[in-house]
């Protein structure tokens, strides 16, 4: 039988402030020895008390004018109760009933909430070794950095349809939390992390929805996808035998990709909600709501459109640099630096530039471990760089030669062609003189030319480049030898 997926998803993101959400210890996500930036607050010791952080508070509410979303006029923490080794209080400040977010769109999705909360210590769990007695080789140690740390929750509604959605979903909200630098939201590091609320029903009219299963512990877009696939099958395959589908959480094994079953799903009843009794409601009129929306930046749909308008790129190419907010700079400070006559959306310089900074520069970038910000290679140099490659006024070659030599001494390729004679070869006078040369000591490949072989000029051409070193202008060596040749 056909099913139609019903899925949403809940995602959940670490900002990037400089403490904690209710307390001064510090947001560390690099700190690797357990159990540094703790406190009595975030380790809930009893008498303690929270104090809201703030620029935690402001992040939320950016994320959700960005993502058009309403705010209320009152919000409110309350106390999320439940037992876990990781949640030091066995409560855990939340929001439920009034998040700093009602609903919003990304991607055609519409959007239930976003709302703020700490995040959870971390549990490693590691084996006590073969001195230790058999009962204590396994052991789960608890390392409460991560505790407390201000942690956005983003809920859609179920509106999306397959897995694909999914991850293209998750992907451009990934991409708007770093444009908006509020969180560098990286999965692999746990900065991100996805869970998917999935369910099927049988394609006919008036068929209700089916019975929905939250998979948790996806932490790759890869995961986000695979996670997805499976439980659809796994669920038609319940209904097909003529079970019911178990209301649960599970869990994405990324070994075996399958989701095992974790624990029967709980209801918000079963958290005993309550607002927060030791943090006051949040009045968001005191909030300079004007400054947050004026603070935010050019969002990645907004840019997205107007590249492609822009500069006449292909939405591959496009999409290169959006998904790299220091590279979409970049190349836009290159562009401004080009005359008139080169701004022409799909010239030959925007091109070459796209090009060269995805191929050669994303390449020296990487192999010396740095990024656009540490680069000595300017915006300015570079587009001097591109115009001297369209004006053939350098080879491929010693282009190449010459964006290593402005990475390591950050000088502008005209300096370095005068001091290092790369500039292109391009007088046919003087490649004249070499190309007789090349033609009196190469007799085979001159008659297999006259036959009609054009590889046999690609050859002597070769010859040329060579001898000089890679500096001869092609187009101009091929005119010459086909003039010589008759």
């Amino acid at each position: 039988m056909p099913y139609i997926p019903t899925i949403g998803l809940e995602i959940h993101a670490e900002l990037k402030t400089k403490t904690k959400m209710f307390c001064d210890s510090l947001n560390d996500p690099l700190e690797r020895r357990p159990n540094v930036n703790i406190c009595p607050i975030c380790t809930g010791h009893p008498g303690t008390l929270p104090v809201i952080n703030r620029v935690a508070v402001e992040s939320i509410i950016r994320v959700g004018m960005a993502l058009g979303g309403d705010l209320p006029v009152i919000s409110k923490f309350d106390r999320k109760n439940y037992f876990y080794p990781d949640i030091p209080k066995a409560y855990q400040i939340s929001q439920y009933d009034l998040p700093l977010v009602f609903g919003g769109i990304l991607n055609g999705v519409r959007l239930t909430r976003v709302h703020l909360e700490e995040d959870t210590a971390r549990l490693q769990h590691a084996d006590g070794g073969d001195s230790a007695k058999k009962s204590e080789r396994r052991v789960s140690l608890v390392d409460f950095n991560r505790a407390g740390v201000p942690l956005m929750e983003l809920v859609t509604e179920p509106d999306i349809k397959n897995a694909d959605e999914a991850v293209s979903f998750a992907k451009e909200l990934q991409l708007l939390l770093r444009y908006l630098g509020v969180s560098d939201a990286d999965m692999e590091k746990g900065q991100m992390r996805v869970e998917a609320n999935v369910s099927i029903h049988p394609d006919f009219p008036g068929s209700p929805l089916g019975t929905k299963v939250e998979v948790k512990n996806i932490n790759s877009f890869k995961a986000v996808h695979g996670a997805i696939q499976y439980e659809l099958k796994r669920q038609a395959e319940v209904l097909d035998s003529g079970k019911k589908v178990v209301q649960e959480t599970r869990g994405w094994d990324d070994v075996d990709q399958v989701t095992v079953s974790q624990r029967v799903k709980e209801s918000a009843h079963d958290y005993r909600y309550f607002p927060e009794p030791d943090l006051p409601p949040l009045d968001l009129g005191k909030i300079d709501l004007k400054a947050l929306k004026i603070s935010l930046p050019e969002l990645p749909w907004e840019k997205r459109a107007r590249f492609l308008k822009e500069f006449g790129l292909s939405a591959v190419e496009t999409e290169s640099l959006i998904q790299d907010r220091r590279a979409a700079q970049f190349f836009e400070e290159a562009f401004s630096e080009f005359k008139l006559e080169h701004r022409t959306p799909g010239s030959r310089e925007i091109k070459l530039l796209i090009n060269y900074l995805n191929t050669d520069l994303r390449g020296l970038l990487a192999e010396k471990e740095s990024n656009w910000d540490d680069s000595k290679i300017s915006p300015e140099h570079f587009a001097d760089l591109i115009v001297l490659i369209s004006e053939n006024k350098i080879t491929s070659r010693s282009a190449k030669d010459i964006l290593r030599r402005m990475s390591e001494t950050g000088l502008d390729p005209h300096a370095i062609l005068a001091t290092e004679g790369l500039e292109q070869v391009s007088d046919a006078e003087v490649l004249r003189g070499m190309a007789m040369g090349i033609i009196a000591a190469h007799p085979q490949p001159v008659a297999d030319f006259k036959k009609g072989k054009e590889n046999a000029l690609q050859f002597l051409v070769g010859k040329a480049m060579a001898e000089l070193k890679g500096k001869g202008n092609p187009a101009v060596l091929q005119k010459v030898f086909r003039e010589l040749l008759g």
